[in-house]
């Protein structure tokens, strides 16, 4: 057969894959006690949380829940194994304030407005008030008509209202809620996931969930990830596949009931 004498260039390699939003390889967390002691809090830990994606946490006090949160969040350091944000350490995303988080304590500043609390990230990272979005965030989470109010003047639900809109005010990459309605009565935490579920519908942040409650868990979540008691390790994974937008009929689904039956067992059986 007879050639053009023209060499073919080779195939161009392959686009090496996206990094994660946030991995755990190997992880373990131990810590130092009086005496020498040494506390297991987490052994060999893999987790995977893709873009967009939102993971919750579920586990048994003591199991190391928090502590995962906190090494995403860059507080804690693994004793063993890496942790990864972005594909990078997490001070990389701290430091570029692209991470954002809410505890349970809502850790409102007393004498600050509903306004101020929210704008308060943009004056730490020294950045001018983008007042616009503030007032964008104050809309999205139901409270355009408190701006002025001071966390003394609101519920508990909306002065965790605040705290999660302040989370969010710079756009962060990475969301992060431990337990953010675990002080909250039963009635108002209920109402406050069903509002954690609109306005995360609305910005599709990754988002890591640390949570004592089943039913949150697979209202909110695109996976629950569940760890054995101390020293927590991954026991389960559940895809959750229910459809989204997810609102107050879902409480009525059985699918959603027969989740959570599973989960709760799988809860009760580590408890033994």
């Amino acid at each position: 057969m007879a050639t053009t004498g023209i060499s073919e260039s080779p195939p161009a390699a392959p686009a090496p894959p996206a990094p994660a939003a946030l991995e755990l390889r190997g992880v373990t967390k131990e810590f130092s006690l009086r005496r020498s002691r040494t506390v297991t809090a987490l052994e060999s830990v893999d987790l995977t949380v893709g873009h967009g994606e939102f993971v919750a946490l579920l586990g048994p006090s003591g199991c190391g829940k928090s502590t995962v949160l906190r090494m995403v969040a860059g507080l804690e350091e693994p004793t063993y194994g890496e942790v990864l944000v972005e594909g990078g350490a997490p001070a990389h995303l701290v430091r570029r304030h692209r991470l954002g988080i809410a505890f349970q304590e809502h850790a409102l500043l007393p004498w600050a407005s509903a306004y101020d609390n929210i704008a308060l990230p943009f004056r730490v990272a020294g950045r001018p008030v983008d007042a616009a979005r503030v007032t964008e965030l104050l809309e999205l989470v139901g409270l355009e008509g408190f701006a002025d109010a001071r966390p003394r003047q609101l519920s508990g639900g909306m002065r965790q209202r605040v705290a999660i809109a302040r989370a969010l005010v710079l756009d962060p990459e990475v969301l992060l809620l431990d337990e953010p309605f675990g002080a909250l009565d039963a009635v108002t935490r209920r109402r406050m996931n069903f509002e954690l579920a609109r306005i995360w519908a609305d910005q599709r942040i990754t988002t890591l969930l640390v949570t004592h409650d089943v039913d949150e868990a697979v209202l909110l979540a695109d996976r629950v990830v569940v760890l054995t008691g101390r020293p927590g390790t991954v026991r389960h994974v559940e895809e959750i596949t229910l459809p989204r937008p997810r609102d107050r009929a879902l409480a009525r689904n059985a699918e959603f009931h027969d989740i959570v039956d599973r989960l709760t067992a799988l809860l009760d059986e580590g408890a033994e």
